[in-house]
């Protein structure tokens, strides 16, 4: 059997909808569960429990695909005509190029996309299933539709399966729904309608059981789980082409259409004033080749990857290169509240007792935190009692050390032993309090009790929902004495509980006993000692990072499977504007046309997810997606940036994204942003200083090539540059500075300019006027200097143009760079880079390599000449610059 599920079971409704008996009617099963008979059956009907396997991408697709910009087809196509014409030399150069690029690309990019095998790794464990009316271990995959499985505190859910027997049963469902707290389940029909986040008749897999026992009847498995079908959405989003890759595909398009075009001008130039077509086409193979910025795709691939060196630093992993520079151009961030704008760690923020509000610092499972009182310093010790009863009357466990640890058990539960800690009650003392029986909490009765011996008297600890705690108290502790609890007094409390609520704070109730002698008395006539209010809170650096987008003009929208008001608290808390739409009102509203009004959408669900992301590319927004579930996988895969959490994310979510946080926090997103713009502003930088330099060797073979004989007839067709003086320039005295210009310093006021646009070519309208001014001066003021020294001989005359030319490009060095206002020295890298090159040009000329590169030495008189250009190429540069921001500011 090859296939993962074959067929799906017809439900006439929803399971969530139907009766037990409906669910058991339909399944043909029962609460003795199916034979191993009828089990084999349905494996080869609907196949086995796990999820199917896309196709990864093979190795030598990932190699092949390194060749699929029109930059490098330039490249292969000048390696073609260099072999055609035997000219070996420059043939190895090219090849060398086109070799180092695919290589450097392979190596960042092998990492098949494995979204649907970490699903896959997800799903494989053992369940806990009736067979032939026994209970047996089976692995997961084996489960069909109709089996019953047995879920106790600690499981992983295997399948999606309708509960029919709980005990005090909760689950935890984040990484499915969003939900940050454990989900009490529930028995009773729930509508059709109903949210994936609120059918509590349902279990889901790969969600886990945090507290109690049941039983549960498979109702899907495999594909057609609600997994599944986020495994089908991640399958079916496409694979984007980023901002970068589209515009380097655009550029090398137009380059590709200008090579062309000058290299058969001057050839037909040539032949139609009666020269030799081997002279001719050897004049439009150097014209091509000085054309072509051989350097470029290797250059952009080590910016790239230097870039991704950087970041890692900062705490962001990207996945794939040209990824880097699509953050620059984000100008919306769609991010998950759960773990990345809050920690996914309860926290108890607030308290009622002894007549008094206190606010408590701190946050997550750190026990670090004070308590305080309109605003001041205060002494916990009034509060021993109630966070005593809290710790005490608790069944979650914390492990690990203080700044990284794990609960085990319910989050909410765990909450209440931090608050404990921060007054300083530890494990040790608390431990020695042994609990001697307990009453459960159950969703009927919504409270929950133990009993202690303490100084050989039984005292009970109930903590609870505080409407009904209260109806079972008839006195109050306050300030360490007790009074009665009359009406007044509930009714203050009761205002309290929904004043708390109102922030959408999750509130109980906290009582004590230590007058009964029967277990069934100890909730009665109990004595109240507070409440405690928690939330996840919101991370403290986060607020800052997100007032930082808004100066840089992106717009943060909140995503969540959480509740509504729990949504806007934390999104007011944040300065995350806008309006809040839940899941079930996203359904009727236009949403391409409400989306610019929405900062929060709550209660969602996958599909929505990617309704959201839609919509906003529809409107030509560039989207970062952050995620660390299962459910914001197919999100996270359809973003132009998709960004998830290297801590708490599932393999699922990671391997969907295109960037990892290695630290869970939203402020390194923010960092990434202003580095991947810093990366744009780079490529910029040397797609100005490159195609600048190149359009000056162009100018100066093209009208030499077409001046030169009808100027100087005494010379014939002659050319100012060789082949390989030309790729020497181009990759090496070129190549090196503009690799050191990638490591150039952001300036200073990059996160207050708006988001790059999508739309705008790395060539823009100022660009292009800048390589195309200081292109034409290099190349008029080179090409009269070899007209000047052609009298001395035409080796001569092609060394002072070989020269020139680099000695030139440092000078555009200085100039790219000085718009940008960075310090000459600011870049250590840049310097060498620039003291290299000199170094190399000295080598060609002054040493045996000469023969090769066919120039002879220069005297100081011909370098005082190359400088005195420099000199005028600086101050027709400047003066070029001046007039057009005067021309632009009238």
């Amino acid at each position: 059997m090859t296939e993962n599920s074959k067929q799906q079971i017809k439900f006439d409704k929803s399971p969530h909808v139907l009766t037990e008996e409906e669910v058991f009617k339909t399944l043909k099963t029962s609460e003795k569960g199916l034979t191993s008979h009828e089990a084999e059956q349905r494996l080869h009907r609907y196949g086995f429990n796990e999820l199917k396997a896309e196709e990864g991408i093979h190795p030598f697709k990932i190699f092949l695909q390194q060749f699929s910009s029109p930059l490098v087809w330039i490249l292969i196509a000048a390696l073609g005509i260099s072999f055609f014409l035997d000219e070996k030399i420059d043939a190895i150069v090219i090849s060398i190029i086109i070799i180092i690029n695919a290589v450097l690309g392979f190596v960042q990019e092998y990492r098949a996309e494995r979204a649907i095998e970490a699903l896959k790794r997800m799903a494989s464990l053992k369940a806990k299933v009736l067979r032939n009316g026994k209970e047996v271990k089976i692995d997961s995959k084996l489960l069909v539709p109709g089996d019953i499985i047995i879920l106790e505190s600690g499981d992983k859910v295997p399948a999606d399966a309708r509960l029919f027997e709980i005990h005090s049963l909760q689950t935890q469902e984040g990484p499915l729904t969003g939900e940050s707290l454990p989900v009490t389940k529930e028995l009773k029909i729930l509508a059709e309608k109903t949210p994936l986040a609120d059918r509590k008749n349902m279990v889901y897999s790969s969600t886990i059981i945090s507290v109690g026992r049941g039983k549960a009847i498979v109702t899907n498995t495999g594909m057609n789980t609600e997994v599944g079908k986020i495994a089908t959405l991640i399958q079916e989003a496409d694979n984007k082409l980023t901002p970068l890759q589209k515009k380097l595909r655009d550029l090398g398009k137009y380059l590709t259409i200008a090579v062309v075009v000058v290299a058969a001008i001057i050839f037909l130039t040539g032949i139609l004033t009666g020269k030799e077509a081997s002279v001719m086409l050897l004049a439009a193979i150097a014209l091509a080749v000085a054309a072509i910025p051989e350097g470029l795709p290797a250059v952009i691939t080590i910016s790239l990857a230097l870039g991704v060196q950087r970041m890692i630093k900062k705490n962001a992993l990207v996945r794939k290169l040209p990824s880097v520079e699509t953050l620059g151009s984000v100008n919306v961030i769609c991010t998950d509240k759960t773990g990345t704008l809050t920690h996914n760690e309860m926290t108890v923020t607030k308290i009622f007792a002894n007549d008094v509000i206190y606010d408590i610092t701190g946050s997550g499972y750190t026990s670090q935190g004070t308590f305080i009182i309109d605003k001041k310093l205060a002494n916990p010790e009034p509060l021993h009692q109630l966070l005593k009863i809290g710790a005490l009357c608790n069944d979650a466990k914390l492990e690990g050390k203080d700044n990284k640890r794990e609960v085990i058990g319910d989050p909410t539960e765990a909450a209440l032993i931090v608050s404990a800690e921060k007054a300083s009650f530890t494990k040790k003392e608390l431990d020695k309090i042994t609990r001697i029986d307990e009453i459960p909490f159950t969703s009927e009765r919504k409270m929950m009790t133990t009993l202690h011996k303490i100084d050989n008297k039984t005292v009970s600890f109930t903590k609870g929902a505080p409407d009904i705690i209260i109806n079972f108290c008839n006195r109050a502790l306050i300030d360490g004495k007790v009074y009665r609890l009359d009406r007044h007094k509930k009714k203050e409390i009761l205002q309290h509980n929904e004043s708390f609520a109102g922030d959408a704070l999750r509130v109980l109730g906290f009582a004590y006993n230590d007058n009964f002698s029967k277990k069934e008395d100890a909730e009665k006539e109990m004595i109240f000692v507070g409440l405690q209010a928690m939330i996840d809170p919101p991370r403290e650096e986060v607020k800052d990072a997100i007032k930082k987008c808004q100066n840089a003009g992106i717009r943060v929208i909140m995503i969540t499977g959480d509740q509504i008001n729990t949504a806007k608290a934390i999104a007011e808390e944040l300065g995350i504007s806008g309006k809040a739409v839940s899941g079930q009102e996203l359904e009727k509203i236009n949403l391409e046309k409400e989306i610019s009004d929405i900062g929060i959408f709550a209660r969602v669900n996958p599909e929505h997810k990617l309704r959201i992301i839609k919509a906003l590319k529809k409107k030509g927004k560039i989207v970062a997606m952050t995620g660390d579930g299962v459910n914001d996988a197919p999100a996270l895969k359809k973003a132009d940036i998709g960004v998830s959490m290297g801590i708490t994310g599932t393999d699922v979510a990671k391997e969907a994204s295109d960037m990892i946080l290695t630290d869970d926090n939203f402020t390194s997103i923010v960092n990434a942003i202003e580095e991947g713009r810093g990366i744009f502003d780079n490529i910029r930088k040397f797609v100005n200083y490159l195609l600048s330099s190149n359009l000056g060797e162009i100018m100066v073979i093209f009208l030499a090539s077409v001046l030169t004989p009808l100027l100087f007839p005494q010379y014939g067709a002659i050319l100012p540059l060789t082949v390989i003086q030309i790729l020497w320039i181009n990759l090496v005295t070129d190549g090196l500075p503009a690799t050191a210009l990638s490591l150039d310093p952001h300036e200073n006021r990059i996160m207050e300019r708006k988001p790059i646009p999508s739309r705008e070519n790395i060539l823009s309208k100022e660009l292009a006027f800048d390589i195309i001014s200081s292109g034409c001066y290099i190349g008029i003021i080179t090409l009269i200097l070899f007209w000047l020294y052609l009298q001395s001989g035409l080796v001569k005359a092609q060394t002072i143009v070989f020269t020139t030319l680099v000695v030139f490009e440092i000078v555009r060095l200085h100039l790219v760079r000085s718009h940008y206002k960075i310090g000459i020295f600011s870049n250590r890298w840049l310097i060498a880079a620039v003291l290299i090159s000199l170094s190399m040009q000295l080598i060609t000329i002054y040493t045996p390599l000469s023969s090769i590169f066919g120039t002879i030495k220069l005297g100081l008189i011909d370098w005082g000449v190359i400088i005195l250009g420099a000199i005028l190429l600086f101050v027709l540069n400047k003066i070029t610059h001046f007039l057009k921001n005067k021309l632009i500011k009238k």
